[in-house]
């Protein structure tokens, strides 16, 4: 389902809950939700800076993923769940994000695209993990995603989605665009 604008009388109950998603979560949500939208996270940041150990590569031949880093500014995709189907979403992330301990559940406030704003639960990287890969440059990433495959499948497969969908809801990521351009060349 493409992102929308909810009209401002699409109202929502305070006990519903959001999620932010920036990288997956915007292609393969994988819960029930009641709207979605683009939304703006303030003071941190979309990377390719997490080595997966599981979904995109294994501990021997780890792939790379998105991790929410400190600073800066993302744009990506709020979820509205209802509040009645929220712990059991909370299980569902908290098993699919967590699979390892590199993400951390982080509550984070958002803007939506109707002018909201709404307190979120999201995933950031610990960055005293050792799955953080930090800042890469574009060859080491590349050669890192071509060949990783995990639980989730391969790795490449997971940059061209996000491309992809950063592209639909308008994000330029330099980065991200050069290794999916890389890994199709």
């Amino acid at each position: 389902m493409p992102w929308r604008e909810a009209r401002l009388s699409e109202r929502f109950h305070d006990d519903d809950l959001w999620i932010f998603g920036y990288g997956s979560l915007m292609w393969r949500p994988g819960f029930d939700h009641l709207d979605r939208q683009r939304a703006l996270l303030r003071g941190r940041h979309r990377r390719l800076c997490v080595w997966s150990w599981h979904h995109r590569g294994s501990q021997a031949s780890p792939g790379l993923v998105m991790g929410l880093d400190r600073g800066g500014a993302c744009v990506g995709i709020a979820y509205r769940v209802a509040a009645a189907n929220a712990q059991h979403v909370r299980d569902y992330l908290d098993a699919r994000e967590r699979v390892t301990p590199v993400y951390l559940a982080t509550d984070v406030r958002l803007r939506l695209a109707d002018g909201c704003q709404v307190t979120a639960l999201t995933y950031t990287v610990d960055r005293a993990n050792p799955q953080y890969a930090g800042r890469l440059d574009l060859e080491t990433a590349v050669t890192t995603v071509r060949g990783a495959v995990g639980h989730s499948g391969r790795n490449p497969d997971y940059v061209r989605e996000t491309a992809a969908h950063l592209r639909e809801i308008g994000v330029y990521d330099p980065f991200m665009q050069a290794v999916d351009a890389a890994l199709h060349s």
